[in-house]
């Protein structure tokens, strides 16, 4: 059966995905689970906190009669109101459930906004590297993606954005923590940024909002993950427990507008007639009532700091570029070889599975997953030094 002409072309455009799958499974079935390391995907091992098998389980003992049944598209009115009561603690802003739409993960709140706020032909600023999809989410809704180049610590490039701002402009997606570098945006970087769109807006006599994608903001080691809507006024935060509670398979997050925006009553009447239409009707009625009263919970963020330090110092000690992440969960170093498909295939010798950064938008650079079994970890150091080695970082 034909399939569109796009989708055929996007999906070899994208064929490194399903082919370091492809190779994977063929190491484990030659070698055995244990001999390889697969730091592809950002799936994690961690079990969701103890609180949400309580509540879990006390839902499930204590049904209530027509909890399964359509609620209104944005959500329950009790769930919402528990997300914005912590959105307003966090951002000291008078959010309320009246800006607050439930969704079917992040990505799910992504194409909302994107449908809401985009006519055919506006523009997308998204930040180099960036998260795999953000260039299909755009694509979906009719817009053009615009790479703008961050700096070398991966922080946003001021200048950059600007040359790039123009009449067409619509939105900026800004991912922190981001992956695939785990760095997190500073308060003044955001508080620069927003003065930067302000000024555009009122040279244009346009709009143009930030979309901050936060699914990793409880993922923090020491570094404040500051509040976009105390440094931009047209902001929308896009989020989901994938990470934070560990659910990704789930599908539960939430949109969340910043009260202050221009036409916020109109933009949330948007949001909730494009999740309506986009087919998602709205996000799973027993998600959202687990979710509600667990909006100030997480997993441990420990685990994931001993993870990444386990793997960052050793890396480092052998020789590998890259930047501390701040949060997430992944590692972004520079490849030891010009070309990083080259390095990824000498790692595979070696069984080691990685993601290359020209999926990202960053060629030269490869992502780490280390959201994996810590025990892994461990096992896959003598295999780093070996690949180091072979790569021309340590000496023989």
């Amino acid at each position: 059966m034909p399939i569109a002409t796009k989708i055929k072309g996007q999906i070899e455009g994208s064929s490194w995905i399903r082919k370091m799958f492809e190779e994977g499974a063929a190491l484990r079935q030659q070698y055995g689970d244990k001999n390889v390391f697969d730091f592809t995907l950002g799936n994690p091992t961690t079990e969701p906190p103890a609180e949400l098998n309580q509540e879990l389980r006390r839902i499930a003992e204590a049904p209530v009669p027509g909890m399964h049944r359509y609620m209104n598209n944005a959500g329950y009115d009790e769930t919402r109101a528990a997300v914005a009561e912590v959105i307003a603690e966090n951002c000291r802003q008078p959010v309320t459930l009246n800006q607050v739409v439930m969704t079917c993960g992040a990505g799910a709140a992504l194409n909302v906004v994107l449908k809401t706020v985009l006519n055919p032909g506006d523009e997308v600023i998204i930040l180099t590297p960036f998260f795999v999809e953000y260039k299909f989410y755009i694509d979906n809704q009719n817009g053009i993606p615009v790479e703008v180049v961050t700096r070398d610590d991966f922080q946003p490039d001021l200048d950059a954005i600007e040359n790039a701002l123009n009449s067409r402009t619509k939105a900026i997606i800004i991912n922190s923590p981001n992956n695939p570098t785990g760095v997190i945006y500073p308060e003044a970087t955001l508080n620069a940024l927003g003065k930067l769109l302000q000024q555009k807006e009122q040279e244009f006599g346009t709009t143009i909002v930030a979309i901050s994608d936060e699914p990793y903001a409880r993922i923090s080691f020491g570094e404040t993950v500051p509040c976009v809507f105390n440094s931009i006024q047209n902001s929308i935060i896009v989020t989901s427990h994938s990470k934070d509670l560990a659910l990704p398979g789930d599908r539960i997050g939430y949109l969340a507008a910043n009260p202050a925006m221009a036409e916020v009553d109109l933009f949330m009447q948007g949001a909730i007639f494009s999740n309506r239409v986009l087919g998602f009707v709205n996000a799973p009625a027993l998600m959202q009532r687990l979710v509600t009263n667990l909006q100030r919970a997480s997993v441990d963020i420990n685990e994931y700091r001993h993870k990444r330090d386990m793997l960052y110092n050793k890396l480092t000690e052998l020789g590998f570029e890259l930047v501390k992440p701040g949060g997430g969960f992944y590692l972004f170093p520079k490849s030891p070889l010009p070309d990083e498909m080259e390095f990824i295939r000498m790692a595979q010798k070696y069984h080691i599975l990685l993601v290359p950064g020209s999926g990202f938008g960053a060629p030269g650079f490869f992502r780490i997953a280390y959201c994996v079994e810590a025990d892994m970890i461990e096992r896959s150091l003598p295999r780093w030094e070996e690949l180091a080695r072979e790569a021309g970082l340590l000496a023989d």
